[in-house]
């Protein structure tokens, strides 16, 4: 018997689709396991938008703790990922998140001019990944920091703050928006610390004793990946410090 055209489309398009997000979840366990280089690879030979956006995350990752002379260029390469991820899906959120956090790397290697540029496209993909997903956590995150770092004081701060027009006071209110979506991912909790340490006001009020205790609860987290356990280390290190 003949299979009609479209029947057979369909089943195509749902068998690709199965096999493409079993391949997704592939390379995230090479992630997991720190084989970023792999993960990302898998990932972006799926030509899909969830792929591509995944590969940027992945390289970005693996960028954080290459060589000092190789950061530069692979930032770049999250960056491209996440532009052709954006390219093929423009309604995809992570794709948007994954284009701000290159981007937010990549401004540590440019000039001032250049980084307020790319401190501003940064915020826009970040709006536009809220807007897209009102849930997606990270994003909150990464606006808190963005916050806490272009108004972070000084003459650079005071620069940069009237250029983007970042605002310290609305870092709490975003870090508290990620735990409320996300209560049991310690990252939120260890960047909210990693801000307040950026703006200089951990010795102001209860400051201290409040970064004491989101450290503890993010160490009280399971710490199962290889990335987990990088930042539970670094945590700790943080943690000792401040008592």
């Amino acid at each position: 018997m003949r299979t009609p055209l479209l029947t057979l489309a369909l089943v195509l398009s749902a068998t690709t689709g199965v096999a493409g997000a079993q391949s997704l979840s592939a390379a995230k366990a090479l992630f997991d396991q720190g084989k970023w280089q792999d993960a990302a690879s898998m990932a972006a030979a799926l030509n899909t938008s969830d792929g591509l956006a995944a590969a940027a995350e992945y390289t970005t990752a693996g960028a954080g703790i290459s060589d000092a002379d190789d950061k530069k260029a692979l930032f770049q390469k999250a960056q491209d990922y996440a532009k052709k991820a954006i390219s093929l899906n423009a309604n995809n959120a992570e794709a948007y998140f994954e284009m701000a956090r290159a981007q937010g790397r990549l401004a540590q290697f440019a000039g001032v001019f250049e980084s307020l540029g790319l401190a501003k496209e940064m915020k826009r993909n970040l709006d536009r990944a809220i807007e897209l997903n009102p849930r997606l956590a990270g994003a909150y995150v990464a606006l808190g920091l963005w916050n806490a770092t272009l108004d972070s004081g000084g003459v650079k701060g005071a620069i940069a703050k009237s250029q983007t027009g970042a605002d310290k006071r609305k870092v709490n209110d975003y870090f508290k928006k990620a735990i409320s979506l996300e209560p049991n991912n310690p990252t939120h909790r260890i960047e909210w610390v990693n801000a307040l340490q950026t703006m200089n006001v951990l010795n102001q009020g209860n400051n201290k004793k409040f970064a004491i205790d989101q450290l503890t609860a993010a160490l009280a987290m399971p710490a199962t990946t290889f990335w987990d356990k990088r930042q539970a280390a670094e945590a700790r290190a943080t943690l000792d410090k401040l008592r």
